[in-house]
């Protein structure tokens, strides 16, 4: 038994394919099923049922493949624990984001970090916060960057930034600056039920959920584009953060209007599950993006004591 033979079964699992796993692991068809037949014959089991399709893992092979991921991340700590003290970093880190933050901080950020850490494989995939957390205690990822504060007594959070948020549309005042009480009798545009940014909308504006829109109109965005839009065609009010506002165009950005103090902010911040941890790498990648973003953003010239950090 070695791990390459441990890889490859979880790649069996995950994709319920030889020749899809085979794929992923860079490896034939032909040498991944040896190896796993290999693996079977030591054993003394039969992990999957290849008679079925899509393939299925055995109940026996369930309880292997879970000590097999305990293997693997336990691996891929000790050689993480190795490279702390070495100047570049390598192996893999598998990463989630959330959406909301993924369009806006990635394009910032890919540039240094590949830079930076040349040795390091980034796999990053973007998903809901709650899948996030889910994966992170199963294993499968290493980090999240998502807003915070999570309040999970087992989830880790490295505090990346703040950063504030702005509105677009025009209010009835029309002043470059607002305090959110001005903001309640307003219509409304959110993001989907779910998203953070749509209970931090509610919570800032103090919405009701039956009040924000026309009575006939029932209507969720998955997309900052989206509310924009909204906005430009029906009128209203929608919530975007700062490094959303920092790529509009000088036209839109003449519709929005920020906040007095104390300013609303969502704070981001890199998560981790504990017992999996990648702590060097985890480190390392919070200085650089917090070295990045920092100067980027207007919330970081305030005080901390200026902010609101609004709850997910």
């Amino acid at each position: 038994m070695n791990l390459q033979q441990l890889e490859y079964i979880l790649a069996v699992d995950k994709f319920k394919s030889f020749s899809k796993a085979a794929n992923y692991c860079n490896v034939t068809q032909a040498t991944l099923s040896a190896m796993v037949k290999k693996l079977e014959e030591e054993l003394n089991v039969v992990l999957f049922d290849r008679k079925s399709q899509p393939i299925i893992t055995t109940e026996i092979g369930k309880e292997i493949l879970a000590e097999a991921q305990k293997v693997l991340l336990h691996t891929d700590k000790i050689l993480d624990i190795a490279q702390k003290d070495k100047k570049q970093l390598s192996g893999k880190a598998k990463i989630g984001i959330i959406p909301t933050i993924a369009g806006t901080l990635l394009p910032k950020i890919l540039n240094p970090v590949l830079q930076k850490l040349p040795n390091l494989i980034l796999e990053i995939k973007e998903y809901t916060t709650e899948n996030i957390i889910r994966k992170l205690r199963e294993g499968s990822l290493d980090m999240g960057i998502l807003a915070t504060p999570l309040n999970l007594t087992d989830i880790e959070e490295e505090i990346l930034f703040y950063e504030m948020l702005v509105i677009y549309g025009k209010t009835q005042n029309e002043r470059e600056y607002l305090v959110s009480t001005e903001l309640e009798n307003e219509r409304f545009w959110l993001l989907e039920e779910g998203n953070c940014l749509r209970n931090q909308s509610m919570e800032l504006c103090k919405l009701q959920k039956s009040e924000y829109l026309p009575k006939n109109l029932f209507f969720e965005a998955s997309s900052f584009d989206t509310l924009l839009n909204m906005v430009d065609e029906l009128g209203g009010l929608t919530l975007i953060p700062e490094l959303y506002y920092q790529n509009l165009p000088e036209n839109r950005k003449q519709k929005t209007a920020f906040f007095q103090k104390p300013i609303p902010v969502r704070e981001v911040s890199l998560v981790y599950y504990r017992p999996f941890a990648k702590i060097g790498t985890i480190q390392k990648l919070a200085e650089i993006i917090r070295n990045t973003i920092s100067p980027l953003l207007m919330s970081s010239q305030y005080h901390k004591q200026d902010l609101i950090i609004l709850p997910v």
